[in-house]
């Protein structure tokens, strides 16, 4: 990773991808501030004014104040919450160190090791990353919906949506077909998915779909969107947001919260971009790219990790992420979240997406993932996996994956 926050290639190997490479950081930095807005249906809310109300919360979770915060990761593609934005809410004027590689998604998990380097070179001490989104109260003036970042591409407007290959549902739909032909991957499974996201969601007073009721039977009568995609193979479309404070280990420990050290970072890019029908690996993610180097960071396996958090927007993401970070064989994520081994109760499996995920607690694009891991390791989660020590979150965009390792400072 270079100085000015941009990411340089480590290898090709296999040839459809590339990881990225990132300095060793492994329990140099934490997360000890965290902070969420509701997340609703549309609300009338502003990104910004989400995001400077998550960024209010998370100082405050870590006893800081806003002019402490010297160092912002933020989203360039929405830039709803910058340095200029910080200012204005806070009415502070002090130099703030800056990247735009940060936010959700992917780079959600990749924030933390802009923030490492920061700190390393004593260009901040506290570094916030913010992440909203709006997208409920905007979907109205958006072209099929989320879909609108893809309408607006020249070879996607020319070569896939006049051939019907469009919005993400549809992209995603092809996926999972190609999965189930490939491995035998069947609707129950992705019907295990979306039930176990559900169920965890149950547990989470905040989560949007609290209390409502989710089985097979249910997943079953569903509406098809599009051939064998279901709508409850589907992510919400949510107001909301969250943020996260990141320090040095020495300066974590004395804060309010026990830390989430930062022990393992990794991205893998596909060399195809948002052109999945372009993709050699189909039914695979970038994951394949990511997690390695994340786990060989952090000196653990997949066998050791207690909680999991994917990046959901479908469930058929889900599976391929549980293959691709080696928590089973390639194809054989069906079988494997079957029952009840993605539940946050479960006694025997790997506790996924305990908050909700994208299908069930709220559509705000991963930031919530990486919150609901801290909560996970502080053991103040509404979903409680007992004694973590080891979670991990993978995001995903596509072209992108990320994988980021907290560990619990016993």
């Amino acid at each position: 990773m270079r100085g000015d926050g941009s990411l340089s290639v480590v290898s090709d190997t296999p040839d459809w991808g590339h990881a990225t490479e990132f300095a060793d950081i492994a329990g140099q930095v934490a997360i000890v501030g965290i902070g969420e807005t509701s997340y609703t249906k549309a609300s009338g809310r502003t990104a910004t004014e989400i995001g400077a109300e998550a960024a209010e919360r998370a100082i405050a979770d870590c006893g800081l104040e806003p002019h402490d915060i010297d160092g912002l990761t933020y989203s360039a593609a929405f830039a709803d919450f910058d340095v200029a934005a910080f200012h204005e809410h806070f009415g502070t004027s002090h130099d703030i160190w800056s990247s735009p590689w940060g936010g959700g998604m992917s780079w959600a998990g990749t924030a933390p090791a802009l923030a490492a380097e920061a700190i390393a070179n004593g260009e901040a001490r506290h570094v916030l990353n913010v992440f909203p989104v709006a997208w409920a109260t905007q979907r109205a003036s958006m072209t099929g919906g989320p879909g609108e970042v893809h309408a607006s591409q020249s070879l996607k407007q020319n070569l896939e949506v006049p051939f019907g290959w469009f919005p993400q549902p549809v992209y995603f739909a092809t996926i999972m077909r190609r999965h189930m032909i490939e491995f035998g991957t069947t609707e129950d499974h992705f019907a295990a998915v979306a039930v176990a996201a559900r169920w965890n969601a149950n547990q989470n007073p905040d989560a949007v779909m609290h209390g409502k009721r989710l089985d097979l039977d249910d997943y079953a009568a569903s509406p098809m969107l599009a051939e064998p995609l279901r709508l409850f193979d589907s992510c919400l479309i949510s107001d909301g947001g969250a943020a996260y404070v990141t320090t040095s280990l020495d300066r974590a420990r004395d804060m309010p919260h026990p830390p989430a050290i930062v022990s393992g970072v990794g991205e893998g890019i596909a060399h195809s971009g948002q052109h999945w029908s372009q993709q050699a690996a189909f039914t695979s993610t970038p994951q394949v790219f990511s997690a390695p180097p994340a786990f060989a960071m952090a000196g653990i396996t997949p066998r050791d990790v207690n909680v999991l958090a994917v990046y959901d927007p479908f469930t058929i993401v889900t599976l391929m992420q549980i293959e691709d970070m080696g928590f089973c064989k390639k194809g054989e994520a069906g079988p494997f979240v079957e029952g009840d081994t993605l539940w946050y109760s479960a006694e025997q499996g790997l506790p996924c997406n305990t908050h909700g995920g994208l299908l069930s607690h709220a559509y705000v694009l991963g930031i919530a993932h990486v919150v609901e891991l801290v909560k996970q390791i502080r053991g103040t989660s509404p979903a409680p996996v007992l004694d973590v020590e080891v979670a991990v979150y993978g995001g995903y965009t596509g072209q992108h994956a990320s994988t980021l390792i907290l560990t619990a400072d016993w």
